[in-house]
């Protein structure tokens, strides 16, 4: 899957939120200052011709909503973050984020439940 640049993962976000919607439904959800109109038109467009959106016709407006779900781009995102900065290996980016302390012992100890509770769901039953 193809790496969305920051505006349009921007554009993105405010679509996987709402669902579905016009240029106009979609500003509405930026901050001050908002981009402009023609801008957030041109990044739908071109999320269109990458696949990740679409849109329904009514006249000469169109409603836009994803194709691609956050779940699926989330899964690819990290993917090639991991692959590219961590040789692939989740145990060396979490390792990373505890030696730099960017994670608390709380967010481990949280990380090591998930990680118990999904080794048991693998593990056979004997």
């Amino acid at each position: 899957m193809r790496e969305l640049t920051r505006a349009e993962e921007e554009v993105m976000q405010v679509l996987w939120r709402i669902k579905k919607g016009f240029v106009k439904d979609i500003l509405e959800h930026f901050d001050d200052p908002k981009p402009a109109y023609n801008t957030v038109s041109t990044i739908v467009r071109i999320l269109q011709d990458k696949g990740f959106v679409d849109h329904k016709a009514y006249g000469r407006t169109h409603e836009y909503f994803p194709l691609v779900s956050k779940s699926d781009y989330s899964k690819s995102h990290l993917s090639t973050f991991v692959n590219d900065y961590f040789s692939n290996s989740f145990g060396k980016m979490v390792s990373f984020f505890a030696k730099e302390n960017t994670i608390s012992v709380k967010e481990m100890e949280d990380i090591m439940k998930l990680m118990e509770k999904e080794v048991k769901k693998l593990k056979p039953v004997k």
